[in-house]
């Protein structure tokens, strides 16, 4: 136990799926596992394991951001072993060509956070995905846009076209937990991978999806994630 999860060791499967949100962490366990059994509930950032064919699988809710993202991934990696952290979630469009609904899968992520610089100092390091996960995902998802993103730490930008500049560099999509994530598995040897569903986008607003959608609309993203 941990003052964050209230599971016990070996209350968690060596591949844990981490979205943000709980009530997506519990859809996916109650959609997707067989016989999912809460392990934590402590604030309500609900975790849960059960069984995908026949694979023991896991579930671990987040939260918003990357400092809260980084007690969950440590604890996960450093306190309870697992070896595999699959991030599942939402992120902003960017790029002209990404869609709303369309599946990202993150190589590697950019950032207006500090937190790399208190790992290693005076470097402001770069992580990337665990590549031979990438590839399993894509067999699964072959029409998802690969490439960088950016997390953010600031939701509400002072400037409103930031994400101009980020754009015309090539950055996908913007969301606040893959550096985070990509940085903690570089740091403790273990694998992760970042794919998130296109919620929204800063030039088509019109079909931005509601919070219901963002729950459970992913659908597509889990199944494909789950295949690995």
């Amino acid at each position: 136990m941990t003052p964050h999860i209230e599971a016990k060791p070996g209350d968690y499967a060596d591949t844990v799926l981490l979205p943000g949100d709980p009530l997506r962490a519990k859809w996916i366990a109650e959609t997707y596992f067989d016989d999912p059994q809460q392990v934590n509930g402590v604030r309500n950032c609900l975790g849960y394991t059960g069984t995908y064919n026949g694979k023991q699988l896991s579930v671990q809710a987040g939260g918003m951001g990357m400092p809260s993202n980084a007690i969950y991934i440590t604890e996960l990696f450093k306190i309870y072993d697992v070896q595999t952290i699959i991030r599942v979630g939402s992120c902003g469009g960017i790029a002209k060509h990404v869609q709303v609904g369309d599946i990202v899968a993150a190589t590697t992520a950019s950032t207006d956070s500090a937190m790399g610089k208190q790992v290693v100092d005076h470097y402001q390091i770069s992580p990337s995905v665990d590549h031979k996960l990438l590839s399993n995902f894509l067999t699964h998802c072959p029409l998802a846009h690969v490439g960088s993103i950016v997390s953010n730490d600031y939701f509400y930008q002072p400037n409103e076209h930031w994400w101009r500049e980020l754009q015309a560099h090539g950055t996908l999509a913007v969301e606040m937990e893959t550096y985070i994530l990509y940085l903690l598995a570089a740091q403790f040897n273990r694998k992760a991978l970042s794919v998130n569903t296109v919620s929204d986008h800063f030039e088509n607003t019109d079909k931005n999806m509601t919070a219901k959608e963002r729950e459970t609309g992913f659908s597509d993203m889990i199944e494909a994630v789950l295949k690995i």
